[in-house]
């Protein structure tokens, strides 16, 4: 695992930006690891695709990038 460290100098609303985008992509890897333990023999591509349903279920979710939803669904079956 590759850990970066840095530090950032940025307004509040670019904070609370970050942050919302950390708790979106954390609650995208709870459910999808939620699905994966239901559903067993879910691969990365079925995860990719729940990743859509998650997008059109929850409006919060569709406005994080698809990119980052993936990787956060892959994350899960793939550590």
């Amino acid at each position: 695992m590759i850990i970066y460290e840095f530090k950032v100098k940025a307004k509040d609303k670019q904070y609370q930006a970050i942050d919302e985008a950390i708790r979106t992509s954390q609650f995208i890897q709870n459910k999808c690891l939620r699905y994966w333990m239901d559903n067993k023999g879910v691969g990365k591509y079925d995860l990719n695709k729940y990743c859509a349903v998650l997008a059109s279920e929850f409006p919060f979710a569709d406005e994080l990038n698809s990119m980052a939803r993936q990787s956060a669904a892959v994350r899960v079956a793939f550590p």
